[in-house]
């Protein structure tokens, strides 16, 4: 082991928990505190010849952590004005089309169905994949899909049906029983 090496894993020894509090009293999460504790080495190690010895190094490491959550903390403001600018944005460009509540229905009946289905369907009508598309996004085969998301259609039609059986929602909202007649693409 080199001696900058030596050096370097005494400092972190010596210091890392403190460091570390530091930083988890003043970030969202754990994640973020180890982020800026493996920032704060980082930028350590680079300078490891430049740092000074003994309490001072101590002091150094806490002015290093700051900057990095100086940092943190404009990234998080950033992240969040954005969130919100998105979030007016697509608020007001998504509102649902039809105000007599067919979307609210539909989004019911999609909540009900197992996650699995839903993500189907989503991949289907909303993506506009076909088949070949699905199975290679779920890593399954194209016969796989088309059998799933013929259940996934049954489903949906029977929970917009109320009814939750599948039998009894085959033939609605336009559904064939064949499969091969619903692809798309």
């Amino acid at each position: 082991m080199s001696e900058r090496q030596a050096r370097f894993e005494a400092l972190y020894a010596d210091h890392h928990a403190a460091i570390f509090g530091y930083a988890l009293r003043r970030t969202a999460s754990p994640d973020d505190a180890a982020d800026i504790l493996a920032d704060t080495f980082l930028a350590a190690w680079r300078r490891l010849d430049e740092l000074p010895p003994g309490h001072d190094a101590k002091m150094w490491l806490y002015g290093a952590a700051r900057r990095f959550l100086a940092n943190y903390y404009r990234g998080e403001r950033r992240r969040s004005a954005l969130a919100d600018r998105l979030h007016a944005e697509l608020g007001s460009s998504c509102a649902p089309a039809d105000s007599d509540g067919e979307s609210a229905r539909f989004a019911e009946a999609m909540l009900r169905l197992p996650p699995r289905q839903r993500e189907l369907l989503a991949l289907n009508a909303w993506e506009g994949l076909d088949y070949g598309e699905i199975a290679a996004v779920l890593g399954c085969s194209r016969n796989a899909v088309r059998i799933r998301l013929h259940r996934a259609r049954l489903r949906l039609a029977a929970e917009l049906a109320g009814t939750g059986d599948t039998e009894s929602g085959i033939y609605l909202a336009g559904l064939s029983t064949h499969p091969a007649q619903n692809q798309r693409g």
